[in-house]
């Protein structure tokens, strides 16, 4: 399997909670339509008691899929552009990371 990793800042203007609200309920079923996406996590954000500093980043989306055909089918569709189209009403795109990875999970 591999993973779509993004990570992702806010709009500038919007509130954390406008932020979540809109990722969770309006991005978040349009994203769920990517054919072939296996599975589709969004990491939001809460307060940290003891922080280290400001946050980086305002939430992390992880994409799921088979392999690099099914990413690539899924690129190409019609409901990739629809979500692709939305981020424009949340995130700031210019302070988002992007990354394709493996996970290798570390034993005992």
């Amino acid at each position: 399997m591999l993973k779509l990793v993004y990570c992702i800042t806010r709009r500038q203007g919007m509130s954390v909670d406008e932020f979540s609200r809109y990722w969770r309920d309006v991005h978040g079923p349009i994203g769920r339509r990517i054919p072939g996406l296996r599975r589709l996590v969004q990491s939001h954000p809460i307060p940290d008691p003891d922080p280290v500093g400001p946050p980086t980043f305002d939430g992390v989306a992880e994409l799921w899929f088979d392999d690099l055909a099914g990413l690539r089918t899924a690129r190409r569709s019609a409901e990739w552009k629809a979500s692709s189209e939305d981020e424009a009403n949340f995130i700031d795109k210019r302070r988002t990371a992007l990354f394709l990875t493996e996970e290798h999970e570390i034993e005992r």
